[in-house]
């Protein structure tokens, strides 16, 4: 267009001068013009775009700002290099609402997927970036995968709910009439005493009973963020890797496949047969068929039913309709167990003990003062009719309320629900360290009751570390030497391994290791095509088409794919799975040099042998099969363009691989132990009888010279059972093989119609019927999908059965425990009880005041629970038959070891209430103290008795609960401190070394009464039921 030589013909010097200006003149102004015309076409566009979108019925306003042409600072991910104008032009509601409105015409209008794609500088195959500053960019724009959550409960919250007992409230509305009264006769400096003591000491235990709640509610909310806490398949930088939940961000690439739920709202980018239940969000049960034509829309919250895919995140957090849920859902559950529903009927009954106790003693304190049969400290009558003061018998009134009141306070076991919720606090996060997270509390308790598990094989007896160790094609093994193999078998082998299949391998250049992604038994079979027969994944996805996939479930065991090649009309179908079900599809096979041979009878069983020998070798047989498909089988398009059923019948058999999964070190233990404990184990796997019955011998579940006739059975050969032969058959079955869900469903039902109490583990989506079924679901932490999970009670994070074993051992722990709390604390109440009866009637006073009391309530209540819930499982518990879930509480070891202590408390402290004073040659208020300190210090050494029920070693273990040595000293510093310096406050006088050492060795004497009770043996049949006989 313009001539830019230097040698121009004619004219002077200053006109060649002059044009070249011109010339230059003219380029500048015409890239001007042209810059400004393109700016104006570009912004007609844009104003076009958002006009044709703002005529819609329902549009979403989508503000877009096309890039300059000329900037060249883009990357191949469609996004600037200069980070400072990323996102800029981005409305993140908008860009939600295209999913939460569904509104395919707009997404249309957008560029589609495609469009979406490239506004959110992201690519389909590659994700995004994923470097720090490219997700803080991403988390400022569109914000993080969190939801608000209601503000969790603070520690004032915890103390107004303390003062809501209306028994505390009656304590401290005589404390203060007390208060009030003491100072108005003797003055403030000592008439505060009394009714102060009682207020200071009521505040305390309000106090450390909040701090116990408000501690327990922030461990339960940190176990609930821990169990919300998944981990989700992504592609960044071209790698595919595990993120959590909370990690997505918008602009990511999530893989999806069956059982997931989906982490986000989305755009679906590519996959087949994706079907999702949006029953959790929409309330309509009916599944949902995502494509990328017609409904590519998936919201966070629901879940995967079938198929796989890649979805492309658009919202996240707060900008989902998920996210407004949650947030309007609090995590605060006052769900209630079992266990602590019958601790609460225990606790109510004990309370109206206490009640009617406490009222005689009013009645009877009343009646002496009123009759003139109570003295004061000089030893004059206190009620001389109408010569004493209204003030004065109003003051000594709300004192004998108060006592009255605190015996009420003290009666009521009311540590018995911060024991249970102690001990599930103590044993969840016990439990989360051992690799096991309880999601529902009452699961904890149930497995201790647990008579049978029905445990998965896979990756819970086994260590789910895969690996092709066998290889046969035809009737002949391939060991070593490969190139035996036909081409065109391997070819196939290719195909069948590398295109069926729901794993990846990804590799970022030809010098590094490949990395295999996927199922455990996908990923070995992907290593095994790779090292061993040679497979190149990346170039195999780019030859092919793939027109329809059959995904691979726990029910079919078997899926299948049907391939087009580029450039090439034929359709080939591939399947791979379960080796005895795949061969039943065949009828022709496959030899070494490609030629191709029928399957008789003979052949099938030489076949059917081949596979029952890799079983008998506990090998997973995985068997794969072929078809070309002509024109006579059809291939059936629907209306979406999308292939029909595939064929299933008259397939070519490819070949048979042998998995080698060890059995995990340490089952074999876990399972005797479990025997030993009166616990059955049932293994239910889909594996074949032989593979199955290899395993169970070699865990230890069946023995290799029991009758295997009754022991093993097929999941159809169980369902086909009638009624009756299934509930005669059930307590015999160790194994149960070939089983899909549903028998495992039927079979947790046969068992829990017998009265056993059902634990059962699961990982897929097809288990979550019996997951919930069951008395405890287990799902595994591993391989577990998210429906299994959230059908499940407790977690297995490591997949391993001896984690199992475990939370059965915590189960009998929790129990145990709050056992050992009710024995402590009955002996406290009856003693406490009793002796404060009976000074009232014989005496007319009670020894025990009102802050004595509440001390005594103090150290039973709160220290008690935290000393005895805390108590480590141990073997021990293994050594008993599983607790009846409707068996007593309290059993007839509890009652003979209550009864035994108790007795000898009221033995000690009725004779100090009577003879004391002349045994020891003190007053009264010595006595009285001593009674005080006694009665303490023998609940000291009564909590080491609690620790073993059973057991006479008390100390056995002892050092391992360093929170139990500690409490009971601070007990006993506490005690000294109470009687020696806080003699006004406590209502004690300072004792002698002398009466230290009488109180002690008073104390100390349990300890050898402890030890010979505990050889007295008692009945198995409940004490209880023959007290009603």
């Amino acid at each position: 267009m313009f001539n830019f030589g230097t040698s121009i013909s004619g004219g002077s010097s200053k006109q060649r001068s002059a044009k070249r200006w011109q010339k230059a003149f003219n380029v500048i102004y015409s890239c001007r013009v042209m810059q400004s015309l393109v700016n104006n076409i570009l912004s007609q566009k844009k104003i076009e775009i958002l006009s044709a979108i703002s005529r819609c019925p329902s549009y979403t306003s989508l503000s877009v700002e096309p890039q300059d042409d000329g900037d060249d600072s883009s990357d191949g991910y469609g996004s600037r290099k200069n980070n400072d104008g990323l996102f800029l032009h981005v409305d993140p509601q908008a860009v939600g609402k295209l999913v939460t409105d569904k509104d395919i015409e707009s997404l249309h209008r957008l560029g589609g997927i495609q469009g979406i794609t490239v506004l959110l500088e992201t690519d389909a195959e590659r994700g995004i970036h994923g470097h720090a500053e490219d997700l803080n960019r991403r988390q400022e724009v569109f914000g993080s995968n969190t939801y608000k959550k209601p503000a969790a409960k603070n520690f004032l919250y915890f103390i107004f709910e303390a003062f809501k007992d209306q028994i505390i409230l009656i304590l401290l509305v005589c404390a203060a009439l007390s208060l009030g009264f003491g100072i108005k006769e003797h003055g403030l400096k000592e008439g505060w005493y009394d009714g102060g003591s009682i207020i200071i000491a009521v505040f305390l235990v309000v106090a450390v009973t909040a701090i116990s709640n408000f501690r327990q509610s922030k461990q339960f909310l940190k176990l609930s963020n821990k169990s919300n806490d998944i981990n989700v398949d992504v592609v960044r930088d071209n790698r595919r890797q595990q993120v959590s939940v909370f990690n997505i961000v918008v602009g990511d690439v999530v893989f999806l496949k069956i059982g997931d739920q989906i982490p986000a709202d989305g755009l679906f980018l590519s996959g087949h047969s994706l079907q999702v239940d949006e029953s959790s969000m929409t309330g309509e049960s009916d599944l949902v068929n995502t494509n990328a034509d017609n409904n590519p829309f998936l919201i966070s919250g629901a879940k995967v039913a079938d198929g796989y895919g890649t979805m492309l995140v658009t919202s996240v957090g707060m900008n989902t309709m998920w996210g407004e849920m949650m947030s309007s859902i609090s995590n605060d559950s006052n769900e209630q167990t079992p266990l602590q529903a019958r601790l609460n009927k225990l606790t109510s009954y004990i309370g109206k003990v206490g009640l009617g106790v406490a009222f005689l003693v009013l009645v009877v304190l009343l009646v002496r003062y009123f009759t003139g049969n109570t003295q004061d400290k000089n030893g004059n009558r206190e009620f001389n009719g109408k010569k004493t003061k209204i003030e004065e018998v109003f003051n000594s009134v709300a004192t004998m309320f108060a006592a009255a009141v605190t015996i009420v306070v003290v009666a009521i076991p009311e540590g018995l629900p911060l024991a249970v919720t102690l001990t599930l606090a103590y044993s969840m996060k016990r439990m989360m360290a051992d690799q096991a997270m309880v999601r529902n509390l009452s699961a904890c308790e149930t497995m201790g009751s647990a008579t049978t598990i029905c445990t998965d094989k896979t990756g819970t007896l086994t260590l789910n570390k895969m690996k092709v160790t066998k290889f046969w094609v035809g009737e002949e093994e391939v060991s070593g030497d490969i190139s035996i193999v036909a081409s065109k078998i391997l070819q196939l082998f290719y195909e069948g391994v590398g295109l069926n299949t729901s794993g990846s391998v990804y590799q970022a250049n030809s010098a590094s290791s490949p990395e295999f992604t996927g199922s455990p038994t996908e990923k070995a079979i992907l290593s095994w095509a790779v090292m061993e027969l040679g497979m190149n994944m990346e170039e195999l996805k780019q030859s092919y088409s793939i027109l329809h996939v059959e995904t691979f479930n726990s029910e079919k065991k078997r899926s299948g794919v049907s391939i087009r090649k580029h450039r090439n009309e034929s359709t080939h179908v591939h399947w791979k799975g379960a080796a005895e079900m795949i061969l039943a599809m065949c009828s022709n096979s496959y030899e070494n040099d490609g030629t191709i041979k029928p399957i008789n009878r003979q052949t099938r069983m030489k076949l059917e042998q081949i596979i029952e020998g890799m079983a008998a070798h506990s090998l997973r047989c995985i068997a794969f099969a072929h078809k070309q498909l002509t024109e006579e089988d059809g291939i059936n398009d629907d209306n979406e363009g999308k292939v029909g059923k595939i064929t299933e019948d008259g397939l070519t058999l490819l070949g048979l691989v042998g998995i080698k999964d060890p059995c995990r070190p340490g089952v074999r233990m876990a399972v005797e132990a479990c025997e030993g404990a009166g616990v059955n184990i049932k293994m239910i796997t889909g594996d074949n009888v032989f593979t199955a019955t290899a395993i169970a011998i070699e865990c230890g579940i069946l023995r290799a010279d029991q009758d295997l006739k009754e022991a093993v059975v097929e999941g159809r050969q169980f369902r086909n059972y009638s009624i009756q032969e299934r509930m005669e058959m059930v307590d015999k079955i160790s194994v149960m093989a070939r089983s899909s869900p549903l028998d495992k469903l039927l079979m947790v039902q046969c068992l829990k119609e017998k009265g056993h109490v059902v634990a059962v583990t699961g990982d897929g989506t097809n288990d979550a019927p019996a997951l919930k079924e069951a008395n405890v679901g287990l799902s595994m932490g591993i391989q577990g999908t998210e429906v299994a999970k959230e059908s499940s009670d407790i977690v297995i994070l490591d997949d391993n059965f001896s984690s199992v074993v475990t939370v059965l051992m915590w189960g009998r722990c929790v129990y145990n425990n709050i056992q050992k709390f009710i024995q402590f604390q009955l002996t406290v109440n009856v003693a406490a009880l009793v002796i404060n009866f009976v000074a009232a009637v014989s005496a007319g006073k009670v020894p025990l005041t009102a802050v004595q009391l509440l001390w005594v309530n103090l150290i039973m209540d709160t220290l008690g629970a935290l000393a005895l819930a805390t108590e480590r499982p141990t073997k021990e518990l293994m050594d008993k038959k599983p607790v009846g879930r409707t068996e007593p509480l309290i059993t007839n070891i509890m009652w003979r070891n209550i009864a035994a202590q108790a007795l000898y408390q009221l033995a000690v402290l009725l004779t100090l209430q009577f003879k004391g004073g002349s045994i020891f040659g003190v007053d009264e208020r010595v006595r009285n103290t001593l009674i005080f300190n006694t009665f303490v210090l023998c609940q000291v050494f009564n909590e080491f008795n609690a620790r073993k029920l059973e057991k006479r070693n008390v100390f056995k273990g002892i050092h391992k609960n360093r929170l139990f040595i500690g409490i009971v000293a601070m007990t006993i510093v506490l005690q000294v401190v109470m009687v020696e310096l806080l003699k006004k406050f406590a209502n004690t006088e300072r004792l002698s070394w002398g009466q230290w050492g009488a109180c002690i060795g008073i104390a100390a004497v349990s300890w050898p009464i402890g030890w010979v009770v505990k050889c007295i043996p008692v009945s198995d049949k409940p004490f209880l039921s023959l007290l009603k006989h």
